[in-house]
């Protein structure tokens, strides 16, 4: 059975590990980054708002109860499905779902909303391009971050026994800070056995763009930046 490295935080670890179960795969699961949720207060939301965007689950599911509440009237815009059904979950009235990409979504929000102000749900670390956009075409973005992802650190000794000493086929890579992480791990004299023949898929270019030369060799982008694309990737090439 072919082992897969799971380096998603929970609780989305496990849900990842029973569906690659599902497959015939043996998931091993090692989060290397954490998530936390950040103070945020109710009082946060511009009066002029009219609308809200989230291009993370996490973001709407570390909110805190009274600033969903002051938004929950608002037409709330989704990146996918996941994360609609995270908004729906909280509260919102009324939630779209969009195609996946954040790029697609800023697209799709800024001819209608150009001159107005939109809240944006988000992470302390998160990809540019959708705020970006959405200011090139005149949208007021007031972004209030309501989570953060810090690395988890592992020491030699804690990653063989997580792994049982035995290497790994593949490494499942959702953001570009796991890549980074696991690029040092790969590059640790006493882990370098587990990780030497192992492929790496990523939801993306630009996590895949956090690998090195060597490992690069060895990765695979999945065709959208979602699971299931991700999924069928690993599928398709193991």
């Amino acid at each position: 059975m072919l082992r897969v490295l799971v380096t998603r935080p929970e609780p989305a670890a496990s849900r990842t590990a029973r569906q690659l179960r599902a497959a015939g795969f043996q998931p091993v699961l090692l989060p290397l980054t954490d998530t936390v949720a950040l103070p945020v207060e109710g009082r946060a939301v511009p009066d002029d708002a009219v609308a809200v965007a989230i291009t993370s689950a996490n973001a709407v599911r570390h909110a805190p109860k009274e600033l969903i509440a002051a938004l929950a009237a608002l037409p709330c815009h989704a990146v996918g499905e996941r994360t609609a059904k995270a908004a729906r979950e909280a509260g919102f009235l009324w939630v779209g779902e969009g195609q996946g990409s954040a790029e697609v979504l800023a697209d799709s929000l800024a001819g209608d909303l150009l001159g107005k102000t939109i809240v944006y749900l988000c992470g302390r670390v998160r990809f540019p391009a959708f705020e970006q956009r959405l200011a090139a075409a005149g949208v007021q973005v007031h972004a209030v971050e309501t989570y953060d992802t810090p690395a988890v650190g592992y020491s030699d000794e804690a990653i063989l026994e997580r792994l049982s000493g035995q290497p790994v086929d593949a490494v499942l890579l959702y953001s570009a800070k796991a890549a980074a992480a696991i690029q040092v791990l790969a590059s640790r004299p006493a882990l370098q056995g587990l990780f030497e023949k192992a492929w790496f898929f990523t939801l993306s270019a630009r996590i895949a763009a956090a690998l090195d030369d060597t490992i690069s060799e060895r990765t695979r982008i999945a065709a959208r930046p979602d699971e299931e694309a991700l999924l069928a990737l690993l599928q398709a090439r193991l």
